[in-house]
């Protein structure tokens, strides 16, 4: 199967090289890798030349945006940069992180997952990070059937059906739910081990709370939902909080009447698709 890959990348010098290593080293190989260069001020502009000169399907996007982090709306900004520069002709597409190292078969299994079964619409492996102790430990607080978005392979057939990702907090949420809502599946793949190089939640502050707070409010969750989610989150990340700066920031985007990132139908099925797990969980 053909596949091409996106890596934005904003001042990302101390992991990148590792990176695209790995992408190189893969057993099979993509098509085309764009590495969007986004604002960087370190070495990482050096480290994509490297590459480049090295492996001509490695290509490189020079943006400019925000030089502040906003989860979700910049990373995803840059990737639809690169998007305008993906060749039609591919089976799946990748959004990759810049500090992530894959294991060589990566990409090859999941190639064979996506052929196994065509309505295998998202499919990804499980993050590792490194302990105090130098040991790669399994880091997926969300459910084991959620693909995290550092290393997201979409269907070409999905990647159309639900329109793209969406420059928001919370696209990578939203993606899965609307390719459930177009009957495709999420594959999670326990073999496949991601080294993350940067631990998660590092940038997760207020700001980015209250932006988790809108999301569930633009996803069209409901009040209940998120209160049940907030809560949740709360209790993972065991600080009383989150479960109320999230909450600010729902009630915050329904008095501002933030536009919903899906439409009335869609919103209908994510809520009957949430009550339908929390029961499952729950009985």
């Amino acid at each position: 199967m053909k596949y091409q890959i996106i890596i934005p990348a904003h001042n990302e010098g101390e992991f990148l090289s590792a990176n695209l290593q790995s992408v190189v080293d893969q057993t099979l190989t993509p098509t085309k890798v764009i590495v969007v260069n986004d604002h960087s001020t370190d070495k990482t502009e050096d480290i994509i030349n490297q590459f480049t000169a090295k492996h001509p399907f490695i290509t490189k996007l020079n943006t400019t945006s925000s030089t502040e982090h906003m989860p979700g709306s910049k990373v995803i900004n840059a990737f639809n940069k690169g998007l305008e520069q993906i060749e039609p002709d591919y089976d799946f597409l990748v959004k990759l992180d810049a500090d992530t190292i894959l294991p060589p078969d990566y990409f090859k299994t999941i190639s064979e997952i996506f052929q196994k079964n065509p309505r295998t619409g998202i499919a990804g492996g499980f993050i590792y990070e490194q302990d105090q102790n130098g040991n790669w430990i399994l880091n997926h607080p969300m459910d084991k059937d959620h693909v995290r978005g550092a290393f997201k392979a979409y269907s070409k057939a999905c990647f159309k059906a639900i329109g793209g990702l969406r420059n928001a907090m919370g696209w990578d949420t939203v993606d899965e739910l609307l390719a459930q809502y177009h009957s495709f599946e999420i594959h999670t793949e326990e073999s496949l081990a991601v080294k993350h190089l940067r631990p998660l939640g590092k940038a997760y502050n207020k700001k980015a709370r209250l932006l988790q707070g809108k999301a569930m409010y633009t996803m069209r969750y409901g009040l209940t939902i998120s209160l049940i989610a907030s809560l949740k989150m709360a209790i993972k990340h065991r600080k009383p909080k989150v479960f109320w700066d999230n909450m600010q920031g729902y009630f915050n985007a329904k008095k501002e009447k933030s536009n919903f990132l899906v439409n009335a139908e869609e919103g209908k099925f994510i809520r009957q698709l949430r009550w339908k797990k929390i029961r499952a969980k729950l009985f």
